[in-house]
């Protein structure tokens, strides 16, 4: 799906790799060129269908400035 010169990576490996292709921000999501769409809570539909949940920080666990 991705056109390229150097490919992307498959929806198998890292998402943050591939371009985005389509963006959606008024919707919370983008597609990316090797046909994930990749949405704004950090959950993803890979092209195969199945489903990577998001994965937020929990607000325990955030930095805060000193």
């Amino acid at each position: 799906m991705c056109s390229h010169r150097s490919s992307c990576a498959s929806s198998d490996g890292d998402s943050t790799t591939p371009h985005i292709v389509a963006a959606h921000p008024e919707q919370g999501w983008n597609l990316l060129c090797n046909g994930a769409i990749v949405f704004d809570d950090t959950g993803e539909l890979l092209p195969d269908g199945r489903v990577v949940a998001p994965h937020r920080v929990p607000t325990g666990q955030l930095a805060v400035a000193a």
